[in-house]
């Protein structure tokens, strides 16, 4: 499965294209002709959208949590918040008859929720336990259920049909959503959104001078990398 460092990666250059505004924009002549993003006029409107939230509110406070934030605690931040995923993960692991991967996800919150101080300390992945990404749209897809259309969402961003209507089942399965204090349960969910924007600003640097079309690359690799996930390939 893919480590956590290569989601990073792929994710940051996806990201950076939708956030990426000095380069120059150059459109595709097949743009509007793809078979499988039918809703682009509506799509690139969203996407322009997503990314002016981008450059205007989570990259500055991504930027400013980096900039005063401990690394230490980054750090841990990071590993409490991944600890919690991996309980998720291992649900859809189970789903898609991959008991063995399954098990390895359970054994990861055992050791990281005790050893490793309620997840403040990764404990599993030096262990020996390699760390998934899994979600239930993913689980559909290994079901059998086709992608269908290519679709912009608001704030999240590239998805499809079939990945959108799996975003319910995974809001459900976010242990962050059975916290009773609201306030605790917002706070966190801001907190992983401004983490997760945060390990991706370094990327920006491989975008630079690009001369591409950053609606039709986030697509492209989108619909690619979910394909390769479902897949299990790397």
């Amino acid at each position: 499965m893919m480590n956590t460092k290569k989601l990073c990666r792929w994710m940051g250059l996806m990201l950076i294209a939708t956030t990426f505004s000095g380069c120059a924009v150059v459109m595709s002549p097949n743009a509007g002709k793809d078979p499988r993003d039918p809703y682009e006029r509506y799509n690139r409107s969203m996407f322009s959208f997503n990314q002016e939230l981008d450059k205007k509110v989570l990259k500055p406070v991504a930027t400013a949590y980096t900039d005063y934030t401990p690394d230490f605690l980054q750090t841990v931040i990071g590993n409490f918040f991944s600890n919690i995923g991996d309980v998720w993960t291992a649900a859809n692991n189970f789903l898609q008859g991959k008991p063995r991967d399954g098990t390895t996800d359970v054994m990861r919150v055992v050791f990281n929720s005790t050893i490793g101080l309620a997840g403040l300390l990764d404990i599993a992945t030096p262990a020996g336990l390699p760390k998934h990404e899994e979600d239930f749209g993913q689980t559909l897809g290994v079901w059998g259920v086709k992608s269908g259309p290519y679709v912009v969402l608001p704030v999240y961003g590239s998805s499809t049909m079939r990945d959108a209507t799996a975003k319910p089942i995974d809001w459900a399965g976010d242990p962050l959503g059975y916290v009773d204090n609201i306030r605790a349960r917002n706070s966190g969910r801001a907190i992983r959104i401004v983490d997760d924007r945060a390990s991706l600003l370094g990327a920006s640097k491989l975008m630079e001078g690009a001369a591409l079309d950053p609606y039709e690359f986030m697509r492209d690799a989108y619909l690619q990398r979910r394909a390769s996930r479902i897949n299990d390939q790397q």
